[in-house]
């Protein structure tokens, strides 16, 4: 894995994400109940913090989490929720070392088809059916990873041309499309509990 990503919008953190498998499994982790850049921007935070130039499954899931919470916590925080996260991500990466070695890219490399790599992401501690859609679409769209059938098993995050998710954000102007489409998705979610109502 070596591209450009544009998901945090910060060089250096897209630099990171477009490198390493790992960064790109936790940005996508962090990613919800904060705005995108700032879930993306997670992993090139905690690897300055560790004071390494990537992150590593096996150093992540062998540290004391109650020190791995206070480096997440640090201001400005990695996370709205820190502590939740710190755990998440230790999950992830425990789980990373169990079943691939701490190779996050083991998780996707040689797998012959979408409906089975989805199943491989949606085992993940912190990944349902939804964030492993996306991640499946961010990996089919930008990060060459085109298993037989991946934009049938990736759902409507794989359609061509969409704006729906961070797996369509390739710069400042697809992020502002993904974003009112996300807007009217919460109105349309709202409107329809207030018929309901």
């Amino acid at each position: 894995m070596d591209v450009t990503l544009h998901l945090a919008q910060d060089p250096e953190a897209d630099e990171l994400l477009g490198r390493s498998p790992l960064a790109a499994l936790v940005g996508m982790l962090l990613d919800q109940q904060v705005p995108m850049e700032w879930a993306f921007k997670g992993p090139r935070t905690i690897a300055d913090r560790l004071g390494a130039d990537d992150l590593d499954a096996h150093d992540i899931a062998a540290r004391d989490p109650e020190a791995f919470t206070a480096l997440l916590s640090e201001k400005p925080a990695v996370h709205r929720y820190p502590g939740s996260m710190a755990k998440r991500i230790q999950q992830l990466c425990q789980y990373l070392v169990e079943h691939y070695g701490g190779e996050a890219s083991a998780v996707w490399d040689g797998v012959p088809t979408g409906a089975e790599l989805l199943g491989r992401l949606e085992e993940l501690p912190g990944f349902g059916k939804q964030k492993a859609q996306i991640f499946l679409a961010l990996l089919g769209k930008q990060l060459g990873v085109r298993p037989q059938g991946w934009r049938e098993a990736a759902g409507a995050y794989g359609e061509a041309k969409s704006f729906r998710s961070v797996a369509d954000i390739t710069g400042p102007e697809s992020l502002v499309k993904v974003r009112a489409h996300k807007q009217e998705m919460k109105a349309a979610a709202k409107a329809a509990k207030a018929a309901k109502g």
